[in-house]
């Protein structure tokens, strides 16, 4: 939006210096102002290319082939609503005027459709041994074992970075060389990776004690063998509108008895209902918890998350449930691996 005086042209210049200045801007627009500053039109290399096929020389004054009729954006609408008219016209960027229609920005839409970096932090659980995908994790440990193209963790790391959510906490253990060297500082991945070792298997709740800074806010934490497309941003939104202590993502899971369930009270039968379906929520291994809850968890000790849990309920602390209904996948065993490999380009895209 502050570059926008840099793209500021008269009409008088010639077409050698505008394209001298689009090169110079890298902004790929130069925008045509009078003296007062109001917007006559735009200028771009299609425009300076179509001027040229009809003779125009590179000495000849930008005034003959200005876009008099540029889409633009006015000082009271959104960002929503001026991104909602650059897509519908494909287009990168947008000039920002005002009620007189003087230039006052230019917006970059694909600035504006980057997400909002957020401080909260993601600790991703990426130290189990995997022994149910064994012989694949005898060389890789699970999180690295590639669904599509790429490994299961780094689909992890670009789902929570295109939401904002930069801040990566790894826990290792098993193989974690081979997991630090992939990742390194997390920068080439657009995201800050810090890595936290488990010398022993602390549980999915213990390993939190470890960290080296205490996070200020709400956090993630997630088990680093799921795939799943949930809104992570929703998730936290909901954490929050909560007030909760923590929130545990469930699953519905139904099973069905594959026999006639009979009902009986003494030696009298009173039903006999044909193979019931039971329904269930189950733990999805992905949680978002408040700060003070690591008062809890003692330090260097074995502590799993459901024990978390119970000590929180114990408490009355506010813990509540987030329901999952989009895709999500545990990669434990064989058979997972194999649906997920499936699955992955129709869900995530190639």
């Amino acid at each position: 939006m502050n570059n926008y005086k840099k793209t500021l042209v008269s009409p008088n210049i010639t077409i050698r210096q505008a394209l001298t200045l689009l090169d110079q801007t890298a902004l790929q627009i130069l925008l045509v102002v009078d003296s007062e500053n109001k917007l006559l039109g735009t200028i771009t290399d299609g425009d300076i290319r179509r001027g040229l096929l009809k003779d125009l020389t590179l000495e000849d004054a930008i005034d003959t082939i200005v876009f008099k009729t540029p889409i633009v954006g006015h000082i009271n609408e959104s960002n929503q609503e001026i991104i909602k008219k650059a897509i519908a016209k494909k287009l990168h960027q947008i000039p920002v005027v005002d009620a007189e229609n003087r230039v006052i920005g230019l917006k970059e839409i694909e600035e504006l459709l980057k997400p909002e970096i957020k401080l909260n932090k993601v600790v991703l659980m990426v130290g189990g041994l995997g022994t149910r995908l064994y012989p694949l994790t005898k060389e890789t440990p699970k999180p690295m074992l590639k669904v599509g193209d790429k490994p299961i963790l780094e689909t992890i790391v670009s789902r929570f970075a295109d939401y904002g959510f930069v801040n990566i906490v790894m826990c290792v253990n098993y193989k974690a060389d081979m997991i630090k060297t992939h990742f390194g500082d997390g920068s080439k991945f657009g995201v800050n990776i810090e890595y936290v070792l488990e010398e022993e298997r602390m549980g999915t709740a213990g390993a939190l004690s470890l960290m080296s800074t205490r996070p200020g806010e709400p956090f993630f934490v997630m088990n680093g063998d799921l795939l799943t497309n949930v809104n992570f941003e929703s998730l936290l939104d909901y954490h929050l509108t909560q007030q909760a202590m923590a929130t545990m993502c469930v699953r519905e899971y139904d099973f069905q008895v594959p026999y006639g369930v009979v009902v009986v009270e003494g030696n009298q039968i009173q039903s006999i209902e044909e193979k019931p379906v039971h329904k269930f929520f189950v733990s999805a291994g992905i949680y978002m918890l408040s700060p003070q809850i690591l008062d809890l968890i003692p330090n260097g000790e074995y502590y799993d998350m459901p024990t978390l849990f119970e000590k929180l309920i114990e408490k009355n602390h506010n813990t509540v449930s987030f329901p999952i209904h989009e895709y999500w996948l545990d990669i434990g065993r064989m058979n997972e691996y194999e649906q997920a490999n499936r699955e992955y380009n129709e869900v995530f895209g190639a």
